[in-house]
C-alpha cells in the first residue's frame, strides 16, 4: 500500500466551522462515505476504497479526535465527542463536497457515528452499512461478565481522572498493536505502513485524550440521545447492512441481525471469515458485500 492513499485519491482538509476534518476523495459515481474505528484512521479502508472507487465517489475521513483531523479538548460531559457531534462533522464534510445525499459505511466507532448520522439526518443517508458492531444502547443493556472481559477497553477508556490517558501514553505503540493483534483471525495481515500511521497519529496525547472522551461519551451522553430516540420512536429508515466477523466477539456473542432490527426497519447482513477488523482482514469480501448492497439500492 501507499501512505497516503495513491491516486485516484486526493487529500484535502475541510473546515466544518467547528473542526477541520482530514479526508481523501477518489473515484466516480454515487457518493459513499467510509468511516473508520478505534484505534485506526481512514487507512483501515486502504484495500477496500480502491475497489469501490470504480463505481462510487469514495470519501474517507479521519473522525474528529483521530488521525490528522482536529482534536478539540474534551469538556466536562464529553459532548465534543458525542456521536451527534461527530456525525454532524461528517454531514458538513459531505455538504462541502457537494453531496446532500450519500451512503455511509462505518467500522467500529465509525459505525456508531454512521448510526447516529442516519438518525439525525435521515434525508441525507441513502443506505447504511455497519461493520462488526451492534447498537451502543443494546450493548450496554446486554453487558455481562463475558462482555466485561472481552470488551474491557470500553470501561477502561471511559474511566476518569486521567487514568487511561496516562497509562496508554506511556507506550501507545504497545497499546495499539496489542489491541489489534488480539482481534485478528487469519485472512490478510495488517499492512505495516498502515499500522505505523495508526501509531504516529495515536501517539499524540490529544488523540489519546480524544479517544477516551469518545468512549466516555458512549457510556454517557450518547445513551441519553439513544434513549430519547427510542422514546420518540425514531429508527433508522435507510436500508442497513450489518457485516460482522465470524470469529469476533460480536459474532460469537450476539444475534447481530436481531439486535439491529430493534433499531432499524430494513436490515440484512452476514458474517465474514474474520475477527474484528473486517476492512483489513477481508477487504475483498467487504468490498464485494458493499458493492452488492449499494447496487440494489
Amino acid at each position: 500500500m501507499s501512505v497516503p492513499l495513491a491516486p485516484p485519491f486526493t487529500y484535502r482538509t475541510i473546515d466544518t466551522g467547528t473542526v477541520r476534518i482530514n479526508c481523501a476523495v477518489g473515484g466516480e459515481g454515487p457518493p459513499l462515505l467510509l468511516l473508520h474505528g478505534y484505534p485506526q484512521t481512514h487507512l483501515i479502508w486502504h484495500e477496500v476504497a480502491p475497489r469501490l472507487a470504480a463505481d462510487h465517489t469514495v470519501v474517507l475521513t479521519d473522525l474528529r479526535g483521530y488521525g490528522d483531523s482536529d482534536k478539540p479538548a474534551p469538556g466536562p460531559d464529553d459532548a465534543e465527542y458525542a456521536k451527534r457531534a461527530m456525525a454532524a462533522d461528517q454531514l458538513a464534510v459531505m455538504a462541502a463536497l457537494g453531496f446532500d445525499r450519500f451512503a455511509v459505511a462505518g467500522h467500529d466507532r465509525g459505525g456508531r457515528v454512521g448510526h447516529r448520522l442516519a438518525l439525525d439526518a435521515p434525508d441525507a443517508v441513502s443506505a447504511l452499512a455497519v461493520l462488526d458492531i451492534v447498537p451502543t444502547r443494546y450493548t450496554f443493556q446486554h453487558a455481562d461478565k463475558d462482555f466485561g472481559l472481552g470488551y474491557y477497553h470500553w470501561f477502561f477508556l471511559a474511566a476518569g481522572n486521567g487514568i487511561p490517558e496516562r497509562l496508554i501514553g506511556g507506550d501507545p505503540e504497545f497499546w495499539i498493536t496489542a489491541r489489534m493483534n488480539a482481534r485478528h483471525h487469519g485472512g490478510t495481515a495488517f499492512a505495516p505502513e498502515a499500522v505505523a500511521e495508526y501509531v504516529r497519529c495515536f501517539a499524540d496525547p490529544a488523540a489519546i485524550a480524544a479517544s477516551c472522551a469518545d468512549y466516555r461519551a458512549a457510556a454517557g451522553i450518547d445513551l441519553v440521545h439513544d434513549d430519547a430516540d427510542v422514546a420518540a420512536g425514531r429508527r433508522v429508515r435507510a436500508p442497513l447492512l450489518a457485516l460482522w466477523g465470524r470469529h469476533s466477539f460480536v459474532g460469537r456473542t450476539y444475534d447481530v441481525l436481531a439486535a439491529w432490527r430493534e433499531y432499524a426497519d430494513d436490515v440484512s447482513g452476514a458474517a465474514l471469515p474474520a475477527d474484528h477488523y473486517l476492512p483489513e482482514e477481508a477487504p475483498r469480501l467487504v468490498a464485494d458485500a458493499l458493492r452488492e448492497f449499494l447496487r440494489v439500492r
